[in-house]
């Protein structure tokens, strides 16, 4: 935050545009993130309709519901384990790669990352009940807009918090891989606990850094690295709100 400050200050009769095009930049950064999460719900609704058939095949589901090939494909055969990962390998090799895209192709590659997500996701709608995934998106979705909007507004510098949510992030990541394996409740639910906590902060911490990272850039006027920084910015938020909503379900999804 104090670098917002100090570049505002530098900017002099530039100050205003900084204002407004920070404006523009983070509408941009909300809407592609907004077009994010609408193509993930979707993917992942269709696919779980495509999975689930009331006709008896050699899988059950469930009483009076069974699993379609692409069903088992995709929950019951090793193929599980890739459609689980996916979304992670992709998220690395996106971000690793992101200075040797252009801003347009950046974009597009973002898309495709959601949709990914949305067929990693699509097995919630065969967990929980639609009406708890709904209330729980409703739930993270004012929690998340209070979150972003103090991270945007506050006067404090959050850089500090960066270096400590990240290691309990990777510390986060560790845990729930080896829970895939041990099955504990216990450690299950701690995991979602501290899951909720750091992806609080991280919803702070990225918008703030967002603004920051804008304005120490904007009066250079690169729009090739603006745009490329729209995407990133949309990419990390993206993921603050689905882990997010993830981790609160959990808690708040009543389960089929």
């Amino acid at each position: 935050m104090a670098e917002y400050q100090a570049a505002r200050a530098g900017a002099g009769v530039r100050t205003a545009q900084i204002d407004e095009g920070l404006r523009a930049h983070m509408n941009k950064v909300y809407g592609m993130m907004s077009v994010g999460m609408l193509l993930t719900a979707l993917t992942a609704w269709a696919i779980s309709g495509l999975a689930v058939t009331t006709e008896p095949t050699a899988v059950q589901f469930s009483e009076g519901q069974y699993l379609t090939g692409l069903g088992q494909a995709i929950y019951a055969s090793p193929l599980k384990w890739l459609v689980m990962f996916a979304p992670l390998i992709f998220v690395f090799g996106f971000s690793a790669g992101i200075n040797r895209l252009s801003a347009a192709t950046a974009q597009t590659v973002f898309y495709a990352f959601a949709a990914v997500m949305g067929l990693s996701l699509s097995s919630i709608f065969l967990v929980f009940t639609s009406m708890s995934i709904a209330s729980t998106f409703l739930v993270t979705a004012a929690a998340f807009a209070g979150l972003s909007l103090y991270g945007y507004t506050t006067k404090r510098d959050l850089s500090g918090m960066g270096t400590f949510l990240m290691m309990g992030l990777i510390g986060l990541i560790v845990a729930s891989i080896i829970n895939l394996f041990i099955m504990s409740s216990a450690l299950h639910f701690a995991v979602s606990v501290i899951g909720i906590l750091i992806f609080a902060g991280l919803t702070v911490y990225d918008t703030q850094s967002i603004k920051t990272e804008y304005v120490q850039h904007a009066q250079a006027a690169d729009q090739e690295w603006l745009g490329k920084s729209a995407v990133m910015g949309s990419l990390r938020l993206y993921l603050d709100f689905i882990n997010l909503f993830m981790f609160l379900l959990q808690f708040l999804g009543q389960r089929e």
